[in-house]
């Protein structure tokens, strides 16, 4: 996924998020979002203390101080908040969360979530509050590129890596398409210009349902 496709997507993502949401944004590609609501007033939360609206810093204005969870500087907005870890965690876990939007290295038919180990012997766990986040939001949506690096859909029957939580996300958004789990089925809600629904298909290693595909996008 090249830099505009990314940003793209992260605009793509901010439509779908109704005014007056509470949403937490992993780290990653969906710190990203954060840049795209605009007008829309959408209060972000981040699982180490913040909560308000911002953006990205501009470079040479940092203030390190003042990050999201993927320790990227940020621009808080007037009316943010600051607060202790663990009320962050109780917010997560609490169920006032509308949505989070999360990476992920896997995602099940199911819509089981993979996200914080890849198993190998020399990666370094990094779960979190993915988990919390998985079972305590109303919304789980997850932002990642549709292949791995060597080529293998991250969309499969079942997940080989270690699991974040189990049957948890409501929707994918990759550089090709989105994706909508729902009733042990994967539908397909638009795809992305110039991927055909055959190309779509032929990518992901589940059999995908286009009874919902609205339209094509960028």
């Amino acid at each position: 996924m090249n830099i505009q496709q990314k940003y793209d997507l992260a605009q793509r993502i901010a439509q779908d998020i109704p005014e007056g949401s509470y949403v937490n944004l992993g780290i990653g590609l969906p710190t990203l979002v954060a840049d795209y609501f605009g007008n829309k007033e959408v209060i972000l939360h981040s699982e180490n203390g913040v909560l308000g609206q911002w953006i990205q810093a501009e470079a040479g204005r940092e203030d390190w101080d003042l990050i999201n969870a993927g320790k990227e500087a940020i621009q808080l907005k007037q009316g943010g908040a600051f607060f202790h870890h663990a009320d962050s965690f109780g917010m997560m876990r609490g169920g006032h969360l509308d949505y989070c939007i999360l990476g992920a290295f896997q995602i099940s038919a199911q819509g089981d979530l993979a996200n914080w180990h890849t198993g190998q012997v020399d990666a370094i766990p990094a779960v979190g509050g993915a988990m919390d986040l998985a079972s305590g939001a109303r919304n789980v949506y997850v932002m990642m590129e549709h292949l791995t690096k060597q080529g293998q859909s991250k969309i499969l029957p079942k997940c080989s890596y270690p699991l974040t939580g189990l049957q948890c996300v409501d929707r994918v958004y990759t550089e090709i398409a989105t994706f909508e789990f729902k009733d042990n089925k994967v539908y397909v809600i638009d795809i992305v210009a110039p991927h055909t629904a055959d190309e779509v298909q032929n990518m992901t290693d589940v059999a995908l349902d286009f009874s919902r595909v609205l339209a094509k996008v960028f």
